[in-house]
């Protein structure tokens, strides 16, 4: 076994990938960032110690998010990043050593190893090969820990985007490094350990919280708005991932070129933010979910940015067309540098690229409604309450989280259309991808698919069920008529999967496949004590959730 990695729902064999990443990445790439991580866990173990003593390094909490954030599946496939990132580790990790010696403190004698190896990058492979996921024996704590360190990733790359909206909060960087520290503890037993996974989607509400007020502060509550999904006869640039910020520059920069903007995956909702809806040549959102980039990227004929995951190895066809930043990396593909001394990205080289490319090809034409975010819904509150009450609702379905290539997942879009008349889904994320195109009509006015954001707005997913909850006077969300039908596929999912327990969400349905990373006594808790299940088939899963 050269590697192991089953943080993906795609994993190989539903179990782990131990050659080659389902996802493209290498098995150097996979053991370089398992020994990230394990660095990350060092430097944790440091900042609890300085943060006892007073000692707060902004530096060191941006490192770890955006370290974090990096080893997200389909995030980068960049060797050398990796290797660059481990360097910076170590050197800032022993530097905030020496603050906490010079300021007084003590160094216990007794420190894991994480918090005092070193070696060069000729030897960071050897190294990695030792400190991977399976070195924790006790399959029920491997699980536990991993769960906790999925759930870490997803919180920090929504840390990230807010971060870089100038918004952060002290209290989510300093349980990220008591948490990272944690997993190196041998002392915890399974329960300490489901009380931190518990935690962590305590926080995990929190960052998602924070990151809705960056968003709806910068670029206005998103609202009702109809997408155009065909294109123009200009030169454009296509636009994925999450990042809202690189979008803003990327338009303002375009102003006056003559070049296009469009959308693509989960960059999607921009279109509902009204600062976004001033730029002329925002003209709409190309393709689809991001699996199916190989085709559409090919077919887009222009240059193409990817801002955050998700990015698959590219095809020569389009593979001197695409562009990544932030924590986005691949070998031989150009990347755009960060942001400096308060500047914005210089985008110049894909507007001149954009200039020299054909305008996209035409692969739909039409419209898709989204912007159901939890202020544009409670706005029509009163609407969606009376509906509920004379009948004309019966039931909402969240169908929230990550669309991906499994067959499998077509379970999704026949469930969706399978779905009685008198019901609304409830959406965010790229699972969207599977119905929003779907002709499901509306309910009194009301579409039968609320589409509310990226997979970060599935916290307006649990405010709009709250308010709903106080609205209705009940005691519990559970008690609502809303049933959770979640696709999941990378650790986005997993910090939303436990900000919905923490939340006390109970009988969420979970697929196509539980994650291979919980063993059967994790999941057993998990069914025992929230009611999590898998999915079987429509006909069956409909009967469970109708009665």
């Amino acid at each position: 076994m050269s590697m192991f990695c089953y943080q993906c729902q795609e994993t190989a064999k539903g179990t782990g990938c131990t050659i080659k990443g389902v996802c493209g990445k290498t098995e150097n790439v996979a053991n370089l960032q398992d020994l990230l991580i394990y660095t990350l866990k060092g430097i944790s173990i440091f900042a609890l110690q300085a943060r006892e003593m007073g000692i707060v390094r902004p530096e060191i909490d941006k490192f770890i998010m955006e370290s974090l954030f990096t080893t997200i599946t389909n995030a980068n496939f960049d060797r050398s990043r990796f290797v660059a990132r481990i360097e910076e580790g170590l050197k800032l990790r022993d530097e905030l050593k020496q603050a906490i010696i010079k300021a007084g403190g003590t160094i216990s004698a007794d420190l894991n190893d994480a918090a005092t190896w070193t070696g060069s990058a000729g030897e960071f492979d050897q190294k990695a090969a030792l400190v991977g996921i399976l070195t924790t024996e006790n399959e029920d704590v491997r699980s536990l820990r991993q769960l906790l360190t999925y759930g870490l990733k997803g919180m920090a790359a929504y840390a990230e985007h807010a971060y870089t909206l100038a918004y952060k909060e002290d209290g989510i960087f300093a349980f990220i490094e008591k948490a990272l520290a944690a997993t190196l503890d041998d002392t915890l037993a399974a329960d300490a350990l489901v009380a931190l996974n518990l935690e962590a989607g305590k926080y995990g509400v929190e960052v998602m919280a924070l990151l809705d007020k960056a968003n709806t502060t910068t670029y206005g509550n998103p609202e009702l708005t109809k997408v155009n999904i065909g294109v123009r006869n200009n030169p454009a640039i296509l636009v994925s991932g999450h990042d809202l910020k690189d979008l803003e520059e990327l338009l303002i920069q375009t102003q006056g070129t003559g070049v296009d903007v469009y959308t693509h995956g989960e960059m999607l909702p921009a279109h509902y933010y009204p600062a976004f809806k001033k730029y002329d040549n925002f003209v709409g959102n190309y393709g689809n979910a991001w699996y199916k980039q190989d085709k559409e990227f090919e077919s887009f004929n222009g240059p193409i940015l990817l801002t955050t995951n998700c990015l698959i190895p590219p095809k020569d066809s389009y593979k001197d067309r695409l562009y990544t930043t932030g924590a986005v990396g691949f070998e031989g593909i150009k990347h755009i540098s960060d942001r400096a001394d308060g500047q914005s990205k210089d985008f110049s080289a894909l507007i001149a690229h954009a200039k020299q490319c054909p305008s996209p090809t035409e692969i739909e034409t039409g419209e898709i409604i989204g912007g159901f975010a939890h202020n544009q819904v409670l706005a029509l509150a009163d609407k969606v309450v009376e509906a509920v009450k004379s009948g004309a609702i019966k039931r909402f379905f969240v169908m929230a989280g990550c669309d991906g290539r499994m067959k499998s997942r077509d379970y999704y879009a026949n469930f969706a259309e399978a779905l009685p008349k008198d019901t609304v889904i409830l959406t965010a994320g790229c699972a969207k991808y599977k119905y929003n195109k779907l002709n499901l009509g509306d309910i009194g006015g009301i579409p039968r698919v609320l589409d509310a954001g990226q997979c970060n707005d599935s916290y307006s997913l649990a405010v709009i069920a709250l308010k709903l909850k106080e609205v209705f006077g009940l005691d519990d969300v559970n008690q609502l008529p809303i049933s959770y039908n979640i696709a999941w596929y990378e650790q986005k999912a997993v910090i939303v999967l436990l900000a919905l327990l923490y939340l006390g969400v109970k009988n969420i349905h979970l697929g196509p496949t539980l994650p291979a990373f919980l063993s059967p006594n994790v999941a057993k808790v998990l069914v025992e004590n929230f009611g999590i299940a898998g999915i079987t088939n429509v006909e069956d899963d409909l009967k469970i959730f109708l009665g």
